[in-house]
């Protein structure tokens, strides 16, 4: 009888958790659909400015851009764009294996990497690589809003923009989620200066020809100069976007399958418990004839 009646407690506090957690995954759908407009809305601004900035290469000699600059590699600068919470299913761990990855590609540099973190599950990540030595936390951003804005990463983005063009790094990479959908969502390095038009806009004969057929005021260098900061500023803000986009889906993925289990294991106690009840009812019933056989 203890056995039914622990059973029966496990079923309801079964029963409790998937309440939670269905109640957390339709939270999560609702941020997600929101994350999702907002990447989406600014996904074609962001993809026009690197168009603009591909036809200026074309134009110009870029070598004289600080943000240009083509250096040796001797030390890097990682921004990693993480979660201020857990329950999103792999979506910090594959973060963390990536910064590793980065963490080994430049054992080999004469300095270890610069890191910029954003999210509290990463920055305390980054914080044991740098307690071991492995990397050098200049940053960390912590409470960050579920739909950031360009003001929200601007800081960084000036940050970024003095440690390339003071020489502190000699290159910057962002590691982030990329949101693809709904339902797929890819972790990412994608380098960020020094910039190359090349990685930007691959191909420049997809330069739309009213693009082509225009003409730059003040002109195309001073155009470039005002622009490519801007650029860098756009890039993270996108980049942002995707993240919480991703971050959400995950989530509401995570909790989607935590509510499947907690289902599952919900209906597998209950065939245990309807089992051990059946059982202790035959045991009761054959005690019973066995007391009347022997009264008989």
């Amino acid at each position: 009888m203890a056995k039914i009646h622990k059973i029966k407690r496990r079923i309801k506090s079964v029963g409790k958790i998937q309440q939670i957690t269905k109640a957390m995954e339709r939270v999560a759908a609702s941020k997600m659909r929101r994350a999702q407009q907002a990447a989406l809305r600014s996904r074609s601004y962001a993809i026009s400015s690197r168009e603009i900035l591909a036809q200026l290469f074309l134009l110009t000699d870029p070598s004289a851009h600080p943000l240009f600059d083509q250096r040796s590699l001797k030390r890097r600068l990682l921004v990693v764009f993480s979660s201020d919470r857990g329950l999103a299913g792999a979506y910090n761990s594959n973060l963390n294996r990536f910064v590793l990855s980065e963490v080994k590609a430049a054992a080999s540099d004469k300095a270890i990497p610069r890191v910029i973190v954003i999210g509290r599950k990463g920055a305390s990540f980054c914080v044991k690589l740098e307690q071991s030595g492995s990397i050098e936390v200049i940053g960390a951003y912590t409470d960050w809003p579920d739909e950031p804005t360009a003001v929200t990463v601007q800081p960084i983005a000036q940050t970024i923009i003095e440690e390339f063009t003071t020489k502190k790094v000699d290159a910057v990479s962002v590691i982030f989620t990329d949101f693809i959908s709904s339902f797929k969502q890819v972790a990412t390095v994608r380098p960020l200066l020094p910039v190359q038009p090349e990685q930007v806009f691959p191909d420049p004969a997809l330069i739309s020809t009213s693009l082509r057929d225009a003409l730059f005021e003040p002109g195309p260098v001073e155009l470039l100069a005002y622009l490519v900061p801007r650029l860098i500023n756009i890039e993270l803000h996108q980049t942002s976007l995707e993240a919480a986009a991703s971050e959400q889906s995950l989530r509401m993925v995570a909790m989607k399958n935590a509510s499947d289990n907690a289902a599952d294991l919900q209906e597998a106690l209950e065939l245990t418990y309807n089992g051990a009840r059946q059982s202790a009812i035959t045991q009761e019933l054959a005690e019973i004839s066995a007391g009347v056989e022997a009264v008989r």
